[in-house]
């Protein structure tokens, strides 16, 4: 797995996890906010745009950053934040390692599987991939997400670079994952975050995460869709985090 690396010399990482399709350009605004404070590292997901191998699950992505935080990080995380695909990578990490950061921030991310859209997607995806590197298409495919517009021409490199069978690997991954019950065991206290016009399978799935973590906040975004308060809203995503970490300063100082 590879890895941008940005204020490598502050003490104190947060790890940033991209959704789907996306790479970690989807955090460039957040890391311009956050660098000066902070060592901030941002994994590049199995096949995906830059990345060093095919993608084969989920959890052998979690393992995989796991053993970067303990081989280079000391085990030591203050945050880690995932965006959907990469929310679904951050729930398994806290169920393989309980302590593998302070505070974990989860956004948009599904753990209700749906059997129906696993199945559609190979026959989905044979039908149009051809048409992935259309521009045209791909700023279609691009509105629906709903994201900021300046991100398209990242998204369109990127897309462009993605194997049908990559896509169809984390797609088929991502609808099919299941929270594990050692999530539970987490010592994280981690915020689960959702846009109100989010699909009924992740609001959904959003509750479920909160009713297996005790330690656990849910944050629901007044007339937002899938991934837009991170993507979207970066200012008031790091004014978040700066939050959630100003906490824990307070708490220390008492």
């Amino acid at each position: 797995m590879n890895y941008k690396e940005f204020g490598i010399d502050n003490k104190e990482v947060i790890i940033l996890l991209h959704g789907g399709g996306l790479s970690w350009w989807n955090y460039r605004d957040q890391i311009k906010l956050l660098e000066k404070n902070y060592h901030v590292i941002l994994p590049i997901l199995d096949g995906h745009a830059e990345s060093d191998r095919a993608f084969t699950s989920i959890e052998d992505n979690a393992t995989k950053i796991i053993s970067f935080i303990n081989e280079h990080l000391e085990k030591k995380v203050l945050l880690i934040a995932g965006l959907s695909l990469g929310g679904q990578i951050l729930l398994e990490m806290l169920s393989l390692q309980s302590d593998i950061c302070r505070y974990a921030i989860v956004e948009s991310a599904s753990v209700f599987p749906s059997k129906v859209a696993s199945v559609l997607i190979t026959p989905a995806l044979m039908s149009s991939y051809s048409l992935i590197k259309n521009k045209g298409f791909a700023k279609l495919q691009f509105k629906s997400l709903k994201i900021k517009e300046e991100l398209f021409d990242d998204y369109y490199q990127d897309i462009c670079k993605i194997s049908k069978d990559n896509i169809v690997s984390f797609i088929k991954a991502s609808t099919s994952y299941t929270l594990k019950k050692e999530i539970s065991n987490t010592t994280a206290k981690v915020y689960v975050l959702v846009g109100q016009k989010e699909s009924q399978q992740i609001l959904k799935s959003a509750k479920i995460i909160c009713n297996k973590i005790e330690n656990s906040e849910l944050k629901i975004f007044k007339n937002l869709y899938h991934g837009q308060f991170s993507i979207n809203y970066p200012e008031n995503y790091v004014r978040l985090i700066k939050t959630i970490l100003n906490k824990e300063k307070e708490l220390v100082n008492k």
